[in-house]
């Protein structure tokens, strides 16, 4: 299961399918595309496993997996160990 970083606000402003998203906890700033964005706004509800948030986004479970550890190394998410 995978979870928000617990105290993201996830402040974002987006243009043409990419967007700059605020770390508030890190004081980064990250460029983001859509579907990673979309994958951050299907986990503020609720931990969710990766093959829900593949079939939720419309795209491939390998895709959201490496999307999630990539989103991981940024710290805006974790991984939940069932």
């Amino acid at each position: 299961m995978w979870r928000l970083t617990p105290g993201q606000a996830l402040l974002r402003y987006g243009w043409d399918g990419e967007y700059v998203l605020y770390n508030d906890l890190s004081g980064d700033t990250h460029l983001l595309t859509a579907t990673a964005c979309t994958l951050l706004d299907h986990l503020r509800a609720a931990p969710v496993s990766h093959g829900a948030l593949a079939q939720a986004c419309g795209i491939g479970a390998d895709t959201a997996e490496s999307l999630l550890i990539d989103l991981e190394q940024l710290s805006l998410v974790e991984y939940l160990p069932c």
